[in-house]
């Protein structure tokens, strides 16, 4: 933590306000979240009492709710609970039960459920409430690639120079490894401002995507003054120099999903996914997953440390799975009681596990309950989508190409979190948007 960083989030919550006093609610909310997103240091912050900490998209989310009780509170009137948001609601309260379960107190649950309910519940709310038509997810859409667009000459600048950009500005590394997980074929994967270089790879797949599909689908001619076509080889080559083997596989099966909707009029490659990944969430939470043919599979068409690298966070994940097994119904609440833990020969205690994937920490921590409604409050939304009157087959028109795009890289945020744990509150909202289009379209 440094002055600057310091400096900066606490100036970060007027320029929300002011966003709020220069824009309408709905472009202040995707402004702000984009700001936060791409520009605000990482692992620094405030210590508050009783809620969250002030720091990060935590700190955007603050300043959001703030400007709108002051700018638009009559907004929060509109808003009406549905079956569809149950499992959001289930996934945010949660951690009471899990803290109850064991015996870490109400206290600590309620403490850990207003976190839960901040960094997941907020941005799936205020999705339900600003972008909740078409045109708000055309917005949203639109918002995205120019997040991609901002960060297009940074990622290149870090490929070539290391990612470096947190260090010049607020002083230290935005990761605490420093560069020594950047180092990739030949270069460096960028970081930028985000969590890590493999965010960034996501994000910047993501906003590859939206704009190859918004251009095939002639929604914009020209973003920024930039034309679409113009754009989208550089957005390839972006991605490209990201370096991230994960997201050139995001990248490609999404492009397939999208290119089979168009030509096709079908949506089954996404079904396939999403069943896919409740598949096998199911068969971990059961303990009945082997990964042998997959292994095999990729060995098949990489090279040997990605192999090693997915075969040692399975290894993890089979320990982290059993020792969550043992409460398998609410996990094992926080304090790192999820982990397995074993006694060297000097009687301290050791981490014997790594947790690098999203859906174990929340079985660990959460169990199958917290699990279970997590997946489906993000699948449920581009699941449901496929048999709505937003189907497939209407992918292509310039009005609704922007809800297929987004209901594919929510899902494949998805599939990311089956491998890593790199939270993106625009899914989320993304996510809260989907499900108000579904609901008023019944």
């Amino acid at each position: 933590m440094t002055p600057q960083a310091q400096i900066v989030l606490l100036l970060w919550l007027p320029v929300i306000l002011y966003f709020f006093r220069r824009y309408k609610p709905r472009d202040a909310v995707l402004i702000s979240f984009l700001g936060g997103l791409l520009f605000l240091p990482q692992r620094t912050g405030f210590k508050l009492p009783l809620i969250p900490d002030y720091q990060g998209m935590v700190a955007t989310c603050y300043g959001i709710v703030i400007g709108l009780f002051l700018y638009d509170s009559a907004r929060f009137k509109q808003f009406q609970g549905k079956l569809l948001d149950l499992p959001m609601l289930i996934w945010c309260i949660c951690p009471i039960f899990s803290s109850l379960s064991n015996g870490l107190g109400l206290y600590d649950g309620v403490n850990e459920a207003i976190t839960q309910s901040v960094i997941w519940g907020l941005p799936y709310f205020l999705g339900r409430l600003y972008f909740d038509n078409l045109n708000g997810l055309k917005s949203l859409a639109e918002g995205i690639v120019k997040g991609g667009i901002i960060y297009i000459p940074l990622c290149l600048w870090e490929g070539v120079m290391s990612p470096n950009c947190h260090l010049i500005v607020y002083g230290y590394y935005a990761h605490p490894s420093g560069i020594s997980q950047a180092v990739r074929y030949g270069g460096y994967r960028p970081n930028v401002f985000m969590q890590h270089g493999l965010m960034v790879g996501m994000w910047m797949m993501s906003s590859a995507l939206i704009c190859i599909w918004l251009w095939q689908a002639k929604t914009f001619k020209r973003i920024w003054n930039y034309p679409l076509g113009t754009l989208v080889p550089v957005f390839v080559f972006t991605v490209i120099w990201c370096r991230s083997t994960g997201a050139y596989g995001y990248f490609l099966f999404g492009l397939i999903v999208l290119f089979v909707a168009k030509f096709a009029r079908v949506s089954w490659p996404l079904l396939f996914l999403i069943l896919g990944i409740i598949y096998y969430v199911h068969i971990n939470v059961q303990g009945t997953f082997d990964g042998t043919k997959i292994l095999e599979s990729v060995t098949s068409i990489t090279n040997a440390d990605r192999t090693q690298s997915l075969q040692f966070r399975w290894d993890n994940e089979a320990i982290l799975a059993e020792r969550a097994r043992e409460q398998i119904w609410f996990g094992w609440g926080g304090w790192d009681r999820n982990r397995v833990l074993e006694e060297n020969w000097l009687g301290e205690w050791e981490n014997k596990s790594v947790t690098d994937s999203l859906w174990i920490i929340v079985f660990g921590t959460q169990g199958m309950v917290g699990l279970y409604s997590l997946t489906l409050a993000m699948l449920l939304p581009p699941f449901l989508l496929c048999f709505s009157r937003y189907s497939a087959k209407t992918w292509f028109k310039p009005n609704t190409a922007p809800v297929g795009a987004l209901a594919v890289i929510l899902t494949l945020f998805m599939l990311d979190c089956m491998i890593n744990s790199m939270f993106n509150p625009i899914f989320p909202l993304i996510s809260g948007g989907l499900t108000s289009l579904l609901i008023k379209s019944d």
